[in-house]
């Protein structure tokens, strides 16, 4: 028998290649007992690696294993083969056009669900959202559960960007851990929701790392985060750092800037240039020294807030019409920089007809008293009515009350109870006349134990006679200094209290508001 044909087979860890094989023509032949057909073990492992290999997936045509039977090859069925299971492959892959037209279609679905709720889609193109309607509406209803309203969605509408799992959810739970208080998430949101797009670790750990190194306190974060959540967006290179020196370098105590910015956080995204420096150099203008602009910022930093050209100086130029005399506008501001900041197109005419329908007061008079206590503005008229009958109940009249009330506005604004007991030892101890507190009011601003008692007694010892002022208005290293004269200096009796500039110069040492303001605002 001749077999002509020839198989070609490389080895295992290369790649194989199965030549096409020519029709064999086998002749009948039989083995006797004694004729032995043998095959070496690598020609049997060779063959049944081809046969093996000639086995392929889906309807492509195997070759039989035996040698003896007829084998009947057609050419280019393996390409045939081929072409047949690429048909019918399990993983056929949609096209562009497809995949597009989908994607067109669900976002669509969205959209319409979106507009039934009332929210307006139309700058949501071009961002990314859910494929499906179920996970858009997963998003609308955990912003509707945090206390957000369809129009606060509108208002900001690419917040349905954000995935619940992803970016929400991280988020709130690191500002609760920080101590900020659930019950504020609703308006926090509503100032500031880009908040919701925010990385934790990227984003929002390192600006509490620096407030924390503005020596904010940690347990004081929260709070001047609800108070000023569009801190979580500065650059820590940018505003927040230039603000915050540009304060130390006009004076602000270093150890000041984290109470500074505890009580007024949106120092922090104020520009130097547009809107501390000028608000600054403008209250300089006005005869306040640098270093007592600081010391106001320090007890006050929210006056930064006022607006300088829309309600600073047009307030200014306000209490000018009122009378007020340009020299003591330093002073004003500085007693009370609240002034500044107010709506006194309103608050100083009626102030002004209050006062004169109460004790006859003039125009003119009403400059002078804004200029010794400008917290009038603020007084109630409950307040000026109570200290004024209280005043008449003394015994003075309208005339006399209107006097003392221009030479001490304070008297309507401190608290009632000291004043009744000031004026028992006045009329009892001292037994003084009426006059003598017409002529200084201010009488009643100093402390009865600590100042009234003892200084009387020791003059009373001495046998002196002489006036409230020369008693009263004099530190007590002063008074000391007095009792050793034989004789009163009749110009240091005339010497009326006035504001002291350089008392905002001083170092601060944690010092909390006057008692007299706090009387004056439980009055109003």
């Amino acid at each position: 028998m001749m077999i002509r044909g020839h198989t070609g087979v490389l080895k295992p860890n290369f790649s194989i290649m199965l030549l096409e094989m020519p029709t064999l023509k086998c002749h009948k032949f039989k083995f006797g007992t004694t004729s032995t057909f043998q095959t070496s073990p690598n020609h049997e492992k060779r063959r049944g690696l081809i046969t093996k290999l000639q086995y392929s997936r889906g309807d492509r045509r195997t070759v039989s294993k035996s040698l003896h039977s007829t084998i009947t090859s057609k050419p280019y069925s393996s390409k045939v083969g081929r072409k047949e299971g690429s048909a019918s492959s399990l993983y056929s892959r949609p096209s562009l056009v497809e995949m597009k037209n989908v994607r067109q279609e669900n976002r669509a679905k969205v959209y319409e669900f979106l507009r039934g709720i009332g929210i307006v889609p139309d700058e949501l193109d071009g961002l990314e959202l859910p494929v499906t309607v179920d996970v858009m509406k997963e998003r609308v209803d955990f912003l509707l559960k945090l206390g957000l309203t369809i129009e606060d969605i509108n208002n900001y509408p690419l917040v349905l960007g954000c995935s619940v799992k992803k970016n929400m959810v991280p988020v709130l739970d690191y500002l609760g851990k920080l101590g900020v208080r659930k019950s504020t998430f609703t308006e926090f949101l509503r100032r500031y929701p880009q908040v919701l797009h925010s990385s934790v670790v990227v984003d929002l750990g390192p600006v509490v790392k620096y407030l924390q190194g503005m020596d904010i306190k940690p347990s004081d974060i929260p709070r001047v985060l609800e108070r000023y959540p569009e801190v979580l967006g500065f650059k820590l290179e940018g505003t927040m750092s230039t603000s915050v020196a540009y304060l130390v370098g006009i004076g602000v105590a270093r150890r000041e800037i984290g109470g500074v910015l505890t009580k007024y956080p949106e120092i922090l995204g104020m520009r130097v240039a547009r809107v501390i420096k000028p608000f600054v150099e403008y209250l300089e203008s006005l005869g306040i020294p640098r270093l007592a602009v600081a010391r106001l910022i320090e007890k006050r930093p929210h006056i930064l807030g006022f607006g300088l050209e829309k309600r600073v100086k047009p307030n200014i130029q306000l209490l000018l019409e009122f009378n007020v005399r340009e020299a003591y506008l330093s002073s004003i501001v500085a007693q009370y920089a609240e002034i500044i900041g107010m709506d006194l197109e309103t608050k100083l005419p009626s102030q002004r007809n209050l006062l004169k329908s109460i004790i006859e007061l003039d125009n003119n008079n009403f400059g002078t008293i804004i200029e010794k206590m400008p917290q009038v503005v603020s007084l109630s008229s409950s307040a000026v009515n109570s200290h004024v009958d209280f005043l008449k109940s003394c015994g003075f009249s309208l005339q006399q009350v209107k006097n003392m009330v221009i030479g001490c506005p304070q008297l309507l604004a401190l608290n009632l109870d000291i004043m009744k007991h000031s004026f028992q030892f006045f009329r009892k101890e001292m037994g003084r006349p009426l006059d003598d507190l017409v002529a200084f009011p201010a009488f009643f601003t100093y402390g009865l134990e600590s100042t009234i008692k003892p200084r009387h007694r020791k003059v009373v010892q001495k046998g002196m006679t002489c006036s409230l002022s020369w008693l009263l208005n004099c530190s007590d290293e002063k008074f000391a200094e007095r009792m050793t004269y034989d004789t009163i200096d009749m110009e240091e009796m005339e010497t009326a209290p006035t504001f002291d500039m350089s008392s905002l110069t001083q170092p601060r040492y944690d010092e909390s508001d006057s008692d007299y303001e706090e009387d004056s605002e439980e009055e109003t």
